[in-house]
């Protein structure tokens, strides 16, 4: 006989705006508890010493998390000048100090150097794996850690403030992948300054953003009533760049038990004139319930992930 799973067969997303000095993992314990779901996941792990969107997903959501994981980020963040810390944060130990305190003007005559495709090295303290160990783990051990340059892509950068001769404000529109801290060491290291994160703020993932974000203490004062799942958002919440399908209940059956379904010329059409480039997915809804994750092939959707909403 299978075993019973505890909690609620919950299913949707939570739209987080992620406390300072609070963990990732344990923003995902806190809001499992509050709605007593099943099964609970994040989409970008954020920092405990950021803040802003992180969110997460509940229940079927949690199919959907690699879509959102992939999705573009927007940040702001504020690099403090005159210290270069071992985490390119406000915690890390003191590596190098300077006097030098570059003006806005100068700021912005560097940041065309990290718009479009650029090589990013990320920082040591970071959650990549090495030979199957965190590098954060590595770095904190005292072990010399050398990653490897990856292409990221940033799409924007520009001043946003300049609170006063020892910070800057910066705001940034890129893909996945991209480290914030990783980025502020190479424009400090472009201007001959020290500087380190001392603020980080993200304000969007995917169509995720700070604007229609909940806090913890929001979620909790609606648990008191029972109100909570007044904040889950669908779970088709995350898949806003990929191309919804209206199937019949028919071929809403046949997907669920996943066999593939025929799809009519004007589908197809339909289908294709959605798709970003490369791309293969298409989104089955019926009944205004999501159906299936499918792949669109030779004029058939066929399954690869199916919902049991």
């Amino acid at each position: 006989m299978a075993r019973r799973k505890k909690g609620q067969a919950i299913s949707g997303w939570i739209n987080l705006d992620k406390p300072y000095d609070l963990t990732s993992t344990f923003a995902v314990g806190r809001i499992r508890r509050l709605f007593d779901a099943q099964k609970a996941g994040h989409a970008g792990t954020l920092d405990p010493l950021a803040t802003g969107v992180l969110p997460i997903a509940l229940g079927e959501a949690t199919k959907t998390v690699p879509f959102l994981v992939d999705a573009d980020k927007a940040y702001r963040f504020t690099i403090a000048w005159g210290r270069t810390t071992a985490t390119y944060d406000r915690e890390g130990e003191t590596l190098a100090s300077s006097d030098v305190r570059p003006a806005a003007g100068e700021v912005e005559a560097v940041l065309s150097r990290f718009i479009g495709e650029i090589d990013q090295v990320p920082p040591a303290y970071s959650a990549i794996k090495v030979d199957g160990e965190r590098a954060y783990d590595l770095a904190r051990a005292g072990e010399t850690v050398e990653l490897a340059s990856r292409k990221i892509d940033v799409f924007d950068l520009r001043v946003a403030d300049v609170p006063d001769a020892d910070h800057v404000t910066l705001e940034a529109d890129c893909g996945k992948g991209t480290y914030v801290r990783a980025l502020v060491r190479d424009i400090a290291e472009a201007l001959g300054a020290c500087g380190h994160v001392s603020e980080l703020r993200r304000t969007r993932v995917g169509g995720f953003t700070t604007q229609n974000a909940v806090t913890l203490e929001m979620l909790e004062d609606l648990s008191y009533e029972a109100r909570q799942s007044e904040a889950l958002l669908p779970v088709e919440t995350a898949l806003d760049d990929i191309p919804v399908l209206a199937v019949t209940d028919e071929d809403a059956f046949r997907l669920k038990q996943g066999r593939s379904i025929v799809l009519v010329p004007r589908q197809v059409e339909a289908v294709k004139a959605g798709l970003k480039p490369g791309s293969r997915t298409v989104s089955a809804m019926a009944g205004g319930m999501m159906v299936a994750l499918c792949e669109m092939r030779a004029g058939r959707l066929e399954p690869s992930r199916v919902f049991n909403l």
